[in-house]
């Protein structure tokens, strides 16, 4: 399999598939890059060079009972864009990974990134703060603790429910698409599937957003029930100079799979140069603007 190899010796497994400008990935938790599979599929059939890799924890990866944390998952999607010295680099982080994104750009820059995608991501905070009221109480991430602690299993299945929002009216989500996130979160080693919900949770990224100097597209369903719109991409959205907001009616906190044609479309049209949304980016930046929402119609 192949691997990279950190600072602190643990191995980062890491699928590379294609060739062109580099679209990196970054999955939530607790899954691992399996969960990007058709968008790197897509990626690669449209002529770039799609790289997903498992978190440490996570997968594949060496589960390490040590640095199950921001800046640490940071510094790792680091080694590996300097491992496979990627440059003009399309990153694009889901959930946790949205987080890993803003803390790569907040602690290594934008030198080697072109382009930036936050999707139902955490940042900017998702604790309920003095300085974020609206956020999520820690009683709620206490009960995901709980949750892993009694019966990781059975709490993985009952995720995967409003995670697809299998639990709202509309299309049917199969019974194959919640296997397999259960396969997936079922490989996160358990010390970092317990240790990543305080990182995920507790982590603020909003010096992180205002370090962000490249184009960037945030996406987020309004009937997320992981990551709540009003917590994550609303909020993100504004901290981002120029970022493009697209809210995705009805979508849920999966919505790369649930809205999966009309995701990679979004994707694709962002990372294609002189890209209407660049160009709206570019606009908005240079009259300092705060970003517009779009609302696409759902899938």
């Amino acid at each position: 399999m192949p691997t990279i190899r950190t600072k602190d010796g643990a191995h980062i497994f890491y699928k590379d598939w294609g060739k062109g400008q580099p679209v990196v990935f970054s999955h939530g938790w607790p899954l691992n890059a399996d969960a990007w599979d058709d968008q790197l599929y897509f990626f690669e059939t449209n002529g770039y060079r799609a790289i997903a890799h498992d978190r440490r924890g996570h997968g594949r990866s060496t589960q390490t009972s040590s640095g199950n944390n921001m800046d640490t998952y940071a510094d790792d999607l680091a080694a590996l864009v300097e491992a496979l010295d990627l440059t003009n680099a399309i990153h694009i982080g889901h959930s946790t990974g949205g987080g890993e994104v803003a803390r790569y750009i907040g602690r290594h820059g934008t030198k080697r990134v072109a382009k930036a995608v936050l999707v139902g991501a955490v940042p900017p905070g998702m604790l309920k703060t003095a300085n974020n009221p609206d956020g999520v109480p820690i009683e709620e991430f206490d009960k995901i603790r709980a949750g892993v602690r009694a019966d990781r299993s059975q709490f993985y299945k009952d995720l995967s429910v409003p995670f697809y929002g299998a639990n709202r009216p509309g299309p049917e989500v199969s019974q194959g698409v919640r296997d397999a996130f259960w396969l997936m979160s079922m490989q996160a080693g358990f010390p970092a599937a317990y240790e990543c919900i305080k990182a995920f949770s507790e982590t603020e990224f909003s010096d992180d957003l205002r370090k962000f100097d490249i184009p960037t597209l945030v996406i987020h369903g309004d009937d997320d029930q992981i990551v709540p719109i009003t917590v994550g991409g609303l909020r993100s959205a504004k901290l981002i100079k120029g970022a493009i907001l697209k809210v995705y009616k009805g979508a849920p906190h999966g919505l790369m799979t649930t809205h999966k044609e009309q995701f990679n479309t979004d994707l694709l049209e962002f990372a294609r140069p002189e890209s209407r949304d660049e160009a709206a980016a570019t606009r908005a930046r240079s009259s300092d603007q705060r970003p517009a929402e779009v609302t696409p119609p759902p899938a």
